[in-house]
């Protein structure tokens, strides 16, 4: 409900510059109606498992990682093997010779 909260507030001074001579009451009205459908959104997300990350665990994963020098990674993935060569990848060129012209 915070993220919501936090929207409707800057979308009504949004909506306060952009529409300050033509103010409705249908424009706060659709403000407020997405309130009951992003709390709708997020209770199908999290029937399906969605979790968000909280700011206490973004701060813990980015605190665990360790300043990495350059060259000395060795959790590097290492590069993908070369594909079998095939019709259109063979080596050289395999193309029949022109015929010459008389």
């Amino acid at each position: 409900m915070r993220d919501w909260v936090t929207y409707v507030g800057i979308m009504t001074v949004v909506l306060l510059v952009i529409y300050r001579d033509r103010l409705t009451p249908g424009l706060f009205a659709g403000l407020f109606a997405s309130g009951p459908i992003f709390v709708a959104l997020g209770a199908l997300l999290a029937k399906f498992g969605y979790q968000r990350k909280t700011l206490r665990d973004l701060r813990n994963e980015s605190s665990s990682r360790t300043p990495r020098s350059a060259g000395t990674d060795t959790s590097a993935p290492t590069a993908r093997p070369r594909p079998a060569p095939t019709k259109r990848t063979s080596t050289g060129t395999q193309r029949p010779g022109t015929k010459r012209r008389r």
